[in-house]
């Protein structure tokens, strides 16, 4: 059965909003509002993510978004996608993605394991 009223978007913030906590609350004003999707920080700065629910619950998120984030940030500007009807959620619940520029070095490890001493 299709959930009764299910929409969908990205977004992209803008500003300053790495190193200010701002994945987490958005994590915890998605999760209040009972949206479901994910956030990430993008390798040139921004906080992108994804977010479906009912139309009120993300209008109230996008207007978070856009005027408040996190204590320490500083919110320049805010794009959107258009928003699209589903027939279904994609996620059981919203989450923070790990940040793709911040992987661990595994080459490290593996240099070590698969060096070989060919004497």
């Amino acid at each position: 059965m299709a959930a009764q009223g299910v929409h969908s978007c990205q977004f992209e913030v803008f500003g300053r909003v790495h190193g200010v906590n701002f994945r987490r609350h958005t994590l915890r004003k998605a999760r209040i509002l009972g949206l479901r999707g994910w956030c990430m920080n993008s390798g040139r700065g921004t906080v992108k993510g994804y977010i479906e629910g009912r139309p009120a619950e993300m209008d109230v998120m996008k207007e978070w978004l856009r005027t408040t984030g996190s204590p320490l940030s500083s919110i320049e500007k805010v794009q959107f996608s258009a928003q699209r009807e589903r027939d279904r959620y994609g996620y059981a619940n919203f989450h923070i993605k790990p940040d793709p520029h911040e992987k661990r070095p595994v080459h490290e490890g593996l240099a070590s394991s698969s060096s070989h001493n060919g004497s």
